[in-house]
């Protein structure tokens, strides 16, 4: 092993992390090397690899890993369930990060429910899925130990309708464990938002500003729930995470173009990812880390952290046109990202606007009722005022359709944030989804 490891001392919501290595030490696969901050939200980290740290700052720590590596860690040292969560560094590992021990920091009141959200929301990335199929146990054990932990007694997963293989094998054990049901979902964009899958287990929809436990439940991504059964039955803090690459891979086969990876060690190398993958096409437009509608431009030198899930060489840019217009949604890319996507299409932006339904709750959006939205008429007609050739989106699958049935009757051809990604994979982009 010739690359150096790098691990970012934020890498959730909250604080950064405290070092608590020095430059020199010897450090062991699973062994801490900073701790959550004493006075805020945060979480631990552990190495994901034996080697010799070369520096500590304030962004990160860097070791270069030994020659031979082993499969084995240094084990938490905690004995209760909420602890080792806690101990183990865990956080949500499908968005942004939350800490898990914070989601349990408040037991549910009678009748209480967690949900693990198995949606696999954002095309391409296919890494949850993989693992449900590999080990549906491990995922049922997971939620077994998060109801435990905040006194549930209901359980489900929810989980697009289509995933049949991975429904079945849950079907096949879900009479081992008790409280549990599966809720299946519809193939539809943002279905893994938090407000979206409560909407869909109860039938309520929550107020932007609520969190789930307004509804007496908790949800946690499903990887999440598989590394807390790590964590409370193998006493394995989080060193791993299971992630999709795809995209402009080299040479272009079809077997290439989407491939998942299991227990990569967290700090590798985005190069040596791709690398994994077969290499990138030279002419690929950009590199993002995440989904295609949420993911961010990332470089060969950034390193895969707690919540990187999709690792995506897009397809090249084409031409934009002179003028173009944003409409911002709250479910896809940010008004900063579309402004990057905008430049790459060589467009100036001329008129921004965001979907009828986006409010702003602390700083970001935050759609009224996910994936169900009202006609964008005026938003695009606003957009034609200021002067834009093209409309450039980032909506969700039902938005999209709204938006489609009337900017190409303006004239206004329409560009969405995920073309890039999809192409690049021949994934059919996001336009008019035919019910």
């Amino acid at each position: 092993m010739s690359e150096l490891y790098r691990f970012p001392l934020k890498q959730c919501i909250g604080k950064p992390s405290v070092a608590v290595i020095q430059t020199g030490a010897k450090v062991k696969r699973g062994e801490m090397i900073a701790a959550k901050p004493q006075d805020g939200l945060g979480a631990n980290i552990f190495s994901s690899i034996a080697g010799t740290v070369v520096s500590v700052n304030e962004t990160e720590i860097v070791v270069d890993p030994d020659e031979k590596q082993s499969a084995g860690y240094v084990k938490l040292k905690k004995k209760k369930p909420l602890e080792l969560i806690e101990e183990a560094g865990l956080v949500g590992l499908g968005g942004a990060g939350f800490p898990t021990y914070a989601k349990f920091s408040k037991p549910l009141g009678e009748k209480g429910t967690v949900i693990i959200n198995a949606a696999e929301c954002e095309p391409i990335l296919s890494h949850n899925i993989a693992r449900i199929e590999k080990r549906p146990e491990q995922l049922l054990r997971g939620l077994e130990i998060a109801m435990e932990v905040a006194g549930a007694t209901n359980g489900v997963v929810a989980i697009k309708e289509y995933h049949k293989e991975a429904i079945d094998a849950l079907r096949k054990i879900l009479g081992n464990y008790k409280g549990m049901r599966i809720v299946p979902l519809i193939d539809m964009y943002p279905m893994g938002e938090e407000r979206a899958i409560i909407r869909e287990v109860f039938g309520e929809v929550l107020p932007v500003t609520a969190l789930p436990l307004e509804a007496n439940a908790i949800v946690i991504n499903a990887e999440t729930a598989c590394r807390i059964a790590e964590a409370v039955d193998e006493k394995k803090p989080l060193i791993d995470k299971d992630m999709t690459v795809g995209g402009k891979i080299a040479g272009n086969a079809q077997d290439k173009l989407v491939q998942v990876f299991m227990d990569v060690a967290i700090g590798t190398p985005v190069q040596t990812m791709f690398d994994r993958a077969g290499g990138v096409n030279p002419d690929c437009g950009e590199l993002i880390m995440g989904g295609p509608f949420t993911g961010k431009r990332t470089t060969m030198e950034d390193v895969v952290v707690k919540t990187t899930g999709g690792l995506i060489a897009a397809e090249c840019f084409p031409k934009g046109p002179e003028k173009i217009g944003l409409l911002v949604c709250a479910c896809g890319a940010n008004k900063e990202r579309m402004h990057q996507l905008a430049e790459s299409l060589g467009s100036k932006v001329v008129g921004v606007e965001c979907c009828k339904q986006a409010k702003e709750v602390n700083g970001n959006l935050k759609c009224e009722n996910p994936g169900r939205c009202p006609g964008q008429v005026q938003k695009v007609m606003a957009l034609k005022k200021a002067g834009a050739q093209a409309v450039l989106i980032g909506n969700c699958t039902d938005c999209s359709n709204t938006v489609m049935s009337c900017a190409p009757k303006m004239g206004l051809p329409v560009y969405h944030c995920t073309d890039g990604a999809l192409r690049a994979v021949n994934h059919k982009i996001v336009r008019a989804i035919k019910k």
